[in-house]
């Protein structure tokens, strides 16, 4: 409670409130709320509660937190140095892009709690240096993000190795079918809390639209002319595709901007680099894929802009989840063209809310599908004569040689073809000398 109030919380969130007693009477937790709400202490401080007493054997791990990107799996191990500075635990952060060799020392050790990527923490199980025996407790966080980058199979592989009688809590903002069939499978009588309505926004968000040119050149204009009305003091903009996040970094740092990218194609160091400087306050504009789209805490963030549309619509919900937290106000921008009309109505449906627009709205929705698609050519009339494609004339050719079985199946006089017709090899046609 000292390190939770040296940190400056005062009152619980809902999801913290209503998910913390269950946990510490050792019940599985089945926890949905927005992303901002506070679901890492809402873990966090019954581990280190419940594992207050006893020591981690070497190899031998008390308990197990799972995550899917390794730069939320950093954030969670911060946090837990913060809530658990007054505890004696050990923490063993296992992603890739670090050396094996490291990892190893800390889980020779003895670690109390294991924070790890699924992938990295069966690359330690499958070389013998990690046994998932001792796990009395179990989280799986951002647990649909789990589901949409295909982890779902080492999560069943991971349950299975952990003992029968742990605890299990799942955490999520979002609860496909998916999830839904592994929570029936792996958690027990689970108590379920939902802090808010499962792919809500937070209300403190103000969202808007704005209609843009599909022409690169002329998006980036628009983007920019977007950025210069704000008063941002950090943003993250977001774009679907790898290649599109270097391409506006590079633009926008030509334009002056203090602009760094992050992406899954960069290296661990790079990428902590990157969002070290941006919490730091040492660049203003984070131009990322959606690899930043889930779980990081950056407090100040004060508008998010969806450069491109995402093409799943929970992926919007915790685009712009990364503004407006804590109680915050934030602004998210999204910027839309006439492809992205499909894209905008499934997010509509699933916030169940009409987002505005941030200029005069275009004349109608249709509009966007026409624009979208080329328009088609009028029939021509009737009596009008069909115009050629081209005015140059065809150059003359002689007329190919048709030498398809079928096509002499008789010669020119209509007479059945007899032996091997036209298609006599050349050898066969040499003059041979009479004996």
């Amino acid at each position: 409670m000292a390190s939770v109030a040296e940190a400056g919380y005062e009152n619980p969130t809902e999801i913290q409130k209503h998910g913390i007693p269950p946990a510490l009477a050792g019940r599985d937790v089945l926890g949905l709320a927005q992303t901002g709400t506070g679901k890492t202490a809402a873990f966090a401080l019954p581990i280190l509660t419940r594992l207050e007493k006893g020591r981690a054997r070497a190899r031998m791990p008390r308990s197990l937190i799972l995550e899917p990107t390794r730069e939320l799996a950093a954030q969670v191990a911060d946090a837990l140095r913060i809530y658990g500075k007054n505890h004696k635990l050990n923490m063993a952060l296992l992603i890739g892009g670090v050396s094996f060799g490291d990892q190893d020392r800390i889980l020779d050790r003895g670690a109390d709690i294991v924070i790890a990527t699924p992938g990295r923490l069966l690359d330690h199980f499958e070389r013998g240096k990690l046994m998932l025996s001792a796990i009395e407790m179990m989280i799986v966080d951002e647990a649909d993000r789990m589901l949409d980058m295909g982890f779902i199979p080492d999560i069943e592989r991971i349950f299975k190795l952990t003992p029968f009688t742990r605890q299990t809590l799942f955490f999520s903002a979002t609860m496909p079918a998916e999830i839904s069939r592994i929570t029936n499978t792996f958690l027990h009588n689970p108590v379920k809390i939902e802090a808010s309505k499962p792919s809500s926004t937070a209300a403190t968000i103000e969202q808007k639209l704005l209609s843009v040119s599909n022409k690169p050149a002329e998006k980036r204009a628009a983007f920019r002319k977007l950025v210069d009305t704000q008063e941002v003091s950090n943003a993250i903009v977001f774009c679907n595709r790898k290649r599109d996040v270097g391409v506006l970094e590079r633009s926008m740092r030509k334009h002056g901007y203090k602009v760094v990218c992050l992406h899954g194609d960069m290296d661990q160091s790079a990428r902590m680099a990157a969002l070290a400087a941006f919490r730091d306050n040492e660049i203003t504009y984070l131009v990322a894929s959606d690899v930043a789209a889930r779980g990081l805490d950056i407090p100040s963030v004060s508008h998010v802009f969806n450069y491109d549309v995402p093409s799943h619509a929970e992926d919007y919900v915790h685009r712009i989840g990364r503004t407006g937290r804590a109680g915050r106000k934030g602004h998210a921008f999204s910027l839309v063209m006439p492809a992205d009309k499909k894209y905008l109505g499934a997010i509509e449906k699933l916030i169940g809310q009409s987002i505005p627009w941030a200029e005069k709205e275009p004349a109608s929705k249709a509009k966007l599908v026409s624009e979208a698609k080329p328009a088609e050519k009028a029939p021509a009339a009737a009596d009008e004569p069909r115009q050629k494609r081209s005015s140059r004339p065809k150059p003359s050719r002689p007329p190919a040689k048709r030498d398809r079985a079928g096509d002499s199946a008789r010669n020119n006089s209509g007479k059945p073809v007899t032996g091997l017709g036209d298609h006599v090899p050349a050898f066969l046609l040499r003059s041979a000398r009479e004996t």
